[in-house]
């Protein structure tokens, strides 16, 4: 069995005999379960709810395995409870709307692995929504990693065509062997397609995936149009988006400005969204891009925050400069003051709920 990264513990030899008798007795008990119910179930589900079923399937049988497994050896139920839980990458990451975009079955369980220099790349779990592509995966070694020893992280490719876009592999790390890796979603994308995904390490490895992805149903897009100016700052507010996997917020700002964009307030605009009850909604927010051109710094991003619950109406916006904090290496951006942005509401529409 393959160390994770720097851990030195093992696992007993896998008894391969003995999960194959579990799971054919398994399967006989569940076949003299279903004998005796007479009512057909799940076949009207539609079918949005099938990666659902599955993972309830999956689910189920490691269920019978567990079980039965009692009966054969404390050696197999000691291995058993130690395996990884399939579909689970998401479950225990710190966003919500990636929790609930996979108990909704709205993820892709892969599950796909490939093993190069004794170093074992899984992708576990895939969702494509409105902003993001979000990658769930493990990395196991038989040897200790440096942290850099990805680069940059994978490359994408859209049905075998390369595809520049933003991503993050480092800042959302799970574990030294569970990691998700992110890609910005733009407006030309398909909503389905074929994704590569191309990672390379520092030994020269290479691994490379093919993984079918289709970006989530249930999306809704409230046009805003919103623009207001504060202190030389021209904001624009084009548009939300509510799905069950969060909230995403575009925006562009311009203000006036030299090269150096650490003394340009528009670089650090942020916001700040509460219900009608003044319940905050947790943001997720990413930074964004921006370019100068003729004496005017223009940006432009899309913040992230929480899946809105059922009973929200009302929506209020309010944009904030987060400025950086004084201290070490920060007293040239001292200059720079606080902006007060009017808030604004936006209705969520009825089709949400």
């Amino acid at each position: 069995m393959k160390k994770p990264f720097n851990e030195k513990s093992t696992l007993p030899e896998f008894p391969r005999d003995e999960v194959r008798a579990a799971i054919a007795k398994g399967i006989q008990q569940a076949e003299v379960q279903t004998n005796l119910c007479q009512t057909p179930v799940h076949i009207k589900r539609k079918s949005k709810l099938k990666p659902l079923l599955y993972v309830a399937s999956a689910v189920a049988a490691f269920s019978i395995m567990v079980g039965s497994a009692a009966y054969v050896s404390p050696t197999f139920a000691s291995t058993l409870s130690q395996l990884p839980i399939v579909g689970s990458v998401f479950n225990d990451y710190g966003f919500l709307g990636l929790k609930q975009a996979s108990e909704l079955g709205l993820t892709s369980s892969i599950g796909e692995k490939q093993t190069i220099n004794g170093i074992t790349v899984t992708i576990d779990e895939v969702l494509y929504d409105e902003s993001n592509i979000s990658v769930g995966f493990t990395i196991d070694s038989e040897k200790e990693l440096s942290h850099r020893y990805f680069g940059t992280g994978f490359d994408l490719t859209i049905n075998g065509k390369c595809y520049e876009t933003n991503s993050s592999i480092y800042g959302k790390v799970l574990s030294p062997t569970v990691r998700i890796a992110t890609f910005d979603v733009n407006d030309n994308m398909p909503d389905s397609f074929e994704m590569g995904l191309v990672l390379e390490g520092k030994g020269g490895e290479k691994w490379e995936f093919k993984v079918p992805v289709k970006k989530i149903k249930d999306i809704v897009y409230v046009p805003v149009s919103h623009q207001q100016q504060a202190e030389g700052i021209q904001l624009g507010v084009s548009k939300i988006i509510l799905s069950p996997s969060g909230i995403a917020l575009d925006y562009k700002a311009t203000e006036k400005g030299t090269i150096d964009n650490s003394q340009v307030g528009a670089s650090y605009i942020e916001f700040r969204i509460t219900d009608q009850n003044g319940k905050e909604i947790t943001s997720h927010s990413d930074g964004g891009e921006g370019h100068f051109d003729n004496g005017v710094w223009n940006f432009s991003s899309t913040k992230f925050f929480d899946p809105i619950s059922k009973d929200v109406q009302k929506l209020t916006i309010t944009p904030y400069l987060m400025l950086p904090s004084g201290g070490g290496g920060v007293q040239t951006k001292s200059s720079l003051k606080e902006v007060k942005f009017q808030p604004f509401t936006v209705e969520v529409p009825k089709q949400n709920k």
